[in-house]
């Protein structure tokens, strides 16, 4: 499927997951019964972290991780949520950074958008910033961001090498990439990769371990790591695979233990290499 079809299909989805948690359900990032959310999304913030927050923020999470209670954060420092949401890891973003910092979420769709500054409104957030646009082509300058985080957005776009290009682009030298995403670790049945329903609901575009690695090392990324947060069973698929019309006695075998959530880490040189051409006197 290409890359416009994707993003469509992904507008859609989680447009109707901010409807859902706009309206004061819960949000659910397969749609209907064919959900990841459990045990993709389950348990992934710790009371002491939600406190506060607006009770939509908390009800439109539809990540697999916590990108931005493993990124180090730093007062001053500005980051950028590549595929935000309902806003929840911004606004978790903006309290680290203090009002010296800055927090920017970009999303391409707009009812994630509403709801996301509807959330801000409520947090009284004064240092965040809520942008339209695809991972792909992130809106903001070159070298202007300190950390890039993102929690299991990557996974889905049809173009990673460019989404890692651009976040190589806007993060400043030194700057580090720190985001939550599903990892393969193994063959993956081609059943599941022509699923696209599995797609949206964060499973079929994840990419095998070693071809994150090479694709960050190919943006120009060193100090990659990619530290496993949560491995998941085949009995806990049973449910989507069967609401996606496969069979989870013979697919359930075929994936134990290969897909995990895992914190990505990568960062951008601080220097880079200076080709020195011949002398004009040789």
């Amino acid at each position: 499927m290409s890359e416009p079809n994707i993003q469509e299909v992904v507008k859609e989805k989680y447009g109707a997951a901010a409807k859902q948690a706009a309206a004061g359900g819960i949000a659910s990032c397969g749609g209907g019964e064919l959900s990841c959310c459990d045990p993709i999304t389950r348990d992934l913030y710790d009371s002491t972290q939600i406190a506060g927050l607006p009770e939509k923020a908390v009800a439109a999470s539809l990540g697999c991780g916590n990108p931005t209670a493993l990124a180090e954060l730093q007062p001053g420092e500005t980051v950028l949520d590549l595929g935000s949401g309902g806003g929840i890891d911004v606004l978790l973003s903006a309290k680290r950074v203090g009002p010296t910092g800055k927090a920017y979420g970009l999303d391409m769709t707009d009812e994630m958008l509403a709801l996301a500054r509807e959330n801000q409104q409520k947090a009284c957030a004064t240092n965040v910033e809520f942008l339209k646009g695809a991972i792909e082509n992130i809106p903001l300058p070159d070298n202007s961001v300190d950390v890039i985080i993102s929690n299991c957005v990557v996974n889905l776009s049809a173009d990673k090498d460019r989404v890692l290009r651009e976040a190589f682009r806007v993060l400043k030298p030194g700057g580090r990439f720190a985001i939550s995403d599903v990892v393969v670790r193994g063959e993956v049945p081609p059943e599941i990769r022509k699923s696209m329903e599995l797609w949206v609901g964060c499973i079929a575009g994840a990419l095998e371990e070693y071809e994150y690695r090479d694709k960050l090392f190919n943006a120009g990324f060193s100090s990659i790591e990619i530290e496993p947060t949560r491995v998941y069973k085949a009995d806990e698929a049973r449910d989507f695979l069967a609401g996606a019309g496969l069979d989870p006695d013979r697919v359930g075998p075929q994936i134990e233990g290969k897909f995990i959530s895992a914190f990505v880490r990568a960062a951008k040189p601080a220097t880079r290499g200076v080709v020195v051409g011949p002398s004009c006197c040789s």
